[in-house]
């Protein structure tokens, strides 16, 4: 269902009526469909009736913050939402352009290297449904301590997913970041970007969508490029030839992808477990 507002806003803005709204799959927290109205422009709407009052604004700051470093990829402007709703920009997505990789990689960089004195984002938001804890931190190591693995294992132990011996193995990690991780800046990131959140414009050029935006650490967004299947070779070759990484950074990956676990843990369940707890003893047997 449309909500009334997005009636109400497309009219306001000479869009005309509703002509027809076309589903789109692929997502496993809200529902999307393309919006055409009778002026022929398209719309994305994404809905959920069950989503936390603010996860589509605070997706809307994420958003437009990430749209505002020039050269980063393309990503579809907010335009309305409300409670239940976030009404976007169709980026019509076509087929990739030749070194659509590269050229990703490249966009990547480019936004990494816009960066910020400390470590959080002006709101806290949502890492898919699960709220993540954004505030101004000086210390990055703290951050992704308190606010990335220990805020998501005390909150999988709440709901009985995970025990109390591995909320300590997550502690001890935590506890040995500045020995696993190089200092880093606090770098504007997308904050969930696996492969089903990376796809192109109407052009076929690198764009993204569904961010979790906030300052943290560039190392942990491309981990998160691994997690569900890599991308290619081309992607991080390019994106080291704007903005070189520190040695071994491919190694510390886990770590970083440790966050990401737990919350398909909160999220999806024991399934996840596996991977989860075979990093925990990689790192604190």
């Amino acid at each position: 269902m449309i909500p009334d507002a997005v009636y109400e806003w497309l009219s306001d803005h000479q869009h005309g009526d509703v002509l027809k709204t076309s589903p789109v799959g692929g997502g496993c927290i809200n529902n999307g469909s393309i919006i055409t109205t009778t002026s022929g422009s398209t719309f994305f709407l994404k809905a959920n009736q069950r989503a936390p009052a603010d996860m589509f604004a605070r997706e809307a700051d994420g958003l437009v913050a990430l749209l505002s470093v020039k050269g980063a990829p393309r990503l579809p402007k907010p335009h309305l939402y409300g409670p239940d709703f976030l009404l976007m920009e169709d980026l019509v997505p076509h087929p990739k352009q030749p070194g659509y990789w590269t050229e990703f990689g490249r966009r990547l960089a480019v936004l990494h290297s816009h960066t910020n004195p400390e470590f959080g984002f002006n709101n806290d938001n949502y890492i898919g449904s699960t709220k993540q804890p954004n505030p101004w931190t000086g210390d990055g190591w703290e951050f992704f301590a308190e606010h990335r693995l220990l805020f998501q294992a005390r909150l999988a132990n709440q709901r009985g997913l995970l025990g109390v011996t591995e909320v300590r193995q997550v502690e001890t990690l935590a506890e040995s970041l500045p020995q696993l991780v190089p200092s880093q800046p606090a770098s504007l990131i997308h904050g969930d970007l696996w492969s089903g959140n990376a796809t192109t414009d109407s052009s076929g050029y690198p764009a993204i969508i569904d961010p979790a935006a906030h300052y943290g650490w560039a190392e942990a967004e491309l981990a998160m490029t691994t997690l569900f299947g890599s991308f290619p070779h081309q992607f991080y070759s390019a994106y080291q030839e704007v903005r070189p990484l520190s040695q071994g950074y491919e190694q510390r990956f886990p770590i970083y992808n440790l966050y990401h676990l737990l919350n398909h843990v909160n999220l999806f369940g024991a399934s996840y477990l596996g991977q989860t707890l075979s990093i925990l003893r990689r790192y604190t047997n």
